[in-house]
């Protein structure tokens, strides 16, 4: 399977110089409709050459063709050989990360993976900031990795295994412990090493934008999920002082977002607050976190990067994403109001939502963690709910400034944006394989 799909990525290389943008895009969802047929088990099936799928794994490489077609629908207007070819290489690693069962290759295309999104930052960013949020991404990235290496080191020299259903004796070193979640806490990110995210999501294209929060920010939960089955005990024993810095820094950054100026930082920080949740949810150490923060992550890539879609069309037709030039965008864009505010609602975990399932499983497993959690999960979904709706009616409501020319909505558009909402919505008709 792996080397069928890998084989299939290597030949679109060659449509990026024959063909057209469509025909691109219609054998990547040919792709999404392939993988769809494979076989689907709890445990690692498909397995060739090291590389394999299980049920954590399958939904997020769907979720990454899915996103890289929607980015490539969003972007026709960069549509050059060089852009295809960088969203080519960032499929194919997404893939072997979701997908392979070796933890040194895993952390070579985790690492890998950060320089085609730094291309893509630099090359079609919009302000000369880009550089400096390229560091901050590069240097959070780096300076968080290196103890992961250390720790594949470790276990290669004393199990002299790599792969992820290896028993690796038992151990409640916490110093093992942290480098071993501590590259993966900062690309999920939890709060205090969440600051290359607002400034990476600002200056990216809308693409960079959408990759980062559809996919990138669910490397790091799938990380920890991965490696929170080898030492289950080491993450029962520390994991309280994750799940309290997540709780106060979901709380924090909640507020913080009521603050902002900008569309894409208020959006970028609400990415901080549900990564939060979701790690809270892991650090629960249940079945029942286990599979909220799955959904959340799930939920919130299609939600985030329609969000992120959808503030990009915005900037496209007033050249600002600043909240006190996009008022009364409701007279402005009329027929976009609708979907803004599904989004909006299905950002703030409203149902009949994925997002909202996932918030309430997310909420039962925190109860039976620490029962008085639920007092700061109220608080942490009322300002998010609060955010969502300030997010909504101060760009949609209010009174428009008439200084630029009226611009319709392509029908491209509508679809791109449906596209985001309507798997949102159907995955609900069948949660229950997640309960089998």
């Amino acid at each position: 399977m792996f080397m069928m799909i890998n084989l299939y990525i290597s030949f679109m290389i060659l449509l990026i110089f024959s063909v057209n943008w469509n025909v691109y895009i219609f054998c990547i969802f040919i792709l999404i409709i392939m993988y769809c047929f494979f076989n689907l088990s709890y445990f690692f099936t498909n397995i060739s050459y090291l590389f394999g799928t299980d049920c954590i794994s399958y939904l997020l490489i769907l979720l990454s063709f899915f996103i890289i077609s929607l980015m490539l629908l969003s972007s026709t207007s960069l549509s050059t050989p060089s852009f295809l070819f960088l969203n080519l290489i960032l499929s194919l690693s997404l893939y072997i990360i979701f997908s392979v069962l070796n933890m040194f290759l895993m952390y070579l295309f985790f690492e890998f993976s950060l320089i085609p999104l730094i291309i893509l930052i630099l090359g079609w960013g919009y302000q000369p900031e880009r550089l400096m949020s390229v560091l901050y991404l590069f240097f959070y990235t780096l300076f968080a990795s290196l103890p992961l290496l250390l720790i594949i080191i470790y276990f290669y020299f004393n199990f002299g295994s790599l792969f992820f259903d290896y028993s690796f004796g038992y151990s409640l070193s916490f110093l093992l412990h942290f480098f071993m979640v501590f590259a993966f806490l900062v690309k999920l990110p939890m709060f205090m090493f969440h600051y290359w995210l607002p400034k990476a999501h600002v200056q990216a294209p809308v693409s960079g934008s959408m990759i980062l929060a559809g996919l990138f920010l669910k490397i790091g939960g799938y990380g920890l999920i991965r490696f929170m089955f080898i030492y289950e005990y080491l993450f029962m024993n520390y994991s309280y002082i994750w799940y309290s810095l997540s709780i106060w820094g979901s709380i924090i950054v909640s507020m913080i977002c009521f603050i902002q100026g900008d569309i894409k930082c208020l959006i970028a920080y609400s990415s901080v607050c549900h990564m939060g949740l979701c790690l809270m949810g892991l650090m629960s150490m249940s079945y029942l976190g286990l599979l909220g923060s799955y959904l959340m992550m799930i939920g919130h890539g299609l939600c985030s990067s329609g969000m992120f879609c959808m503030a990009n069309l915005v900037y496209e037709r007033l050249s600002s994403r600043s909240f006190f030039i996009n008022k009364g965008l409701i007279s402005f864009m009329p027929s976009l109001s609708m979907i803004w505010f599904l989004l909006c609602c299905f950002n703030m975990s409203c149902p009949p939502s994925i997002n909202f399932l996932s918030e309430v499983i997310i909420m039962v497993s925190m109860m039976n963690y620490f029962y008085w959690s639920f007092i700061y999960m109220v608080l942490i979904s009322f300002f998010s709910a609060c955010f969502s709706i300030y997010l909504f009616s101060y760009c949609y409501h209010g009174l428009f400034h008439n200084c630029y020319s009226y611009s319709f909505i392509n029908v491209k558009e509508y679809l791109l944006l449906l596209i985001h909402l309507l798997p949102i919505f159907f995955i609900m008709l069948v949660i229950d394989l997640f309960f089998n």
